[in-house]
């Protein structure tokens, strides 16, 4: 019998998610399918509630959904729950069990896939808002040397600091937040965008020379060159968009939800090829 997945979100009709488990179905033999389901902005709850009553097994959840998707889970696991965001849910023993996957994703695009090791490396995370707390605990888990959060608020950035200090102890030198200007007196091994200024063709106010030598500069944003990638490039540093992200992460739910880990390689590959060509 088929089993019934979707991506919840508003918008949500540009995702490639469907792709990508349709994908992993075909890998790994699963008989699932996996749609795309537009929920109102004021309607979530109802949206999820009637895919589970027809049957449905599981969602994954993008913006703008994520907080109100952690509220709505009756348990929490893995990095969900200091994340306070929930991208995946999973209907199981009557429960709606709501998971964060997002952080994985990122940690395993830039350690497995792009080779880049985050221990012992000064990281940059730029943003402080959902897309910024689902990856904290990731990264720190991964034991960076240092981890400064930028913002353009800087309070948000010591908030989100704040909020991770009983990880502090994962950073030799410690998790720190920082206005943009004063970076100007840091140099940093790993870059990560998670803001959404990539979105609407906007530049962070990153100012030059942060990059050392081999530096990855990571845009969180997939499918598009943004300005903050072509800045790195002009400054020496290897780019990366988040597709890489996007397919570990629907991966990992994939992993929660059928118990089988599918092979992601392909799949990144087919969708850079593809994005290359819009």
């Amino acid at each position: 019998m088929t089993d019934h997945y979707a991506v919840v979100g508003n918008p949500v009709a540009h995702s490639v998610s469907p792709r990508i488990h349709a994908e992993f179905a075909r890998q790994t033999g699963q008989d699932l399918d996996y749609v795309s389901l537009p929920a109102p902005l004021d309607g979530f709850a109802a949206r999820i509630a009637d895919f589970r009553s027809r049957g449905g097994k599981g969602v994954n959840v993008t913006l703008p959904f994520k907080h109100e998707a952690w509220q709505l889970a009756e348990a929490h696991a893995g990095y969900a729950l200091a994340a306070g965001a929930v991208n995946t849910i999973d209907f199981r023993n009557g429960k709606i069990i709501g998971y964060n996957t997002d952080g994985v994703g990122l940690v395993q695009d830039i350690r497995e896939n792009l080779r880049c090791a985050i221990k012992g490396k000064r990281v940059l995370l730029m943003g402080a808002g959902g897309a910024t707390y689902g990856v904290m605990e990731p990264l720190l888990r991964e034991h960076p040397e240092q981890l400064v959060a930028a913002n353009r608020t800087l309070q948000k950035a010591i908030d989100l600091v704040g909020h991770f200090e009983n990880l502090q102890r994962c950073s030799v030198r410690g998790v720190s937040a920082r206005p943009y200007p004063e970076l100007r007196y840091s140099r940093f091994d790993i870059v990560i965008n998670a803001t959404s200024a990539g979105l609407t063709d906007q530049m962070p106010p990153l100012p030059a020379g942060i990059f050392e030598p081999d530096s990855l500069a990571y845009d969180m944003v997939y499918g598009k060159r943004t300005p903050f990638m072509k800045f790195a490039a002009e400054h020496g540093a290897r780019v990366s968009d988040g597709t890489g992200m996007l397919v570990e992460q629907a991966a990992e739910s994939f992993f929660i939800w059928r118990g089988v880990r599918p092979q992601t390689a392909p799949v990144i590959a087919l969708l850079k090829g593809v994005n290359s060509e819009s």
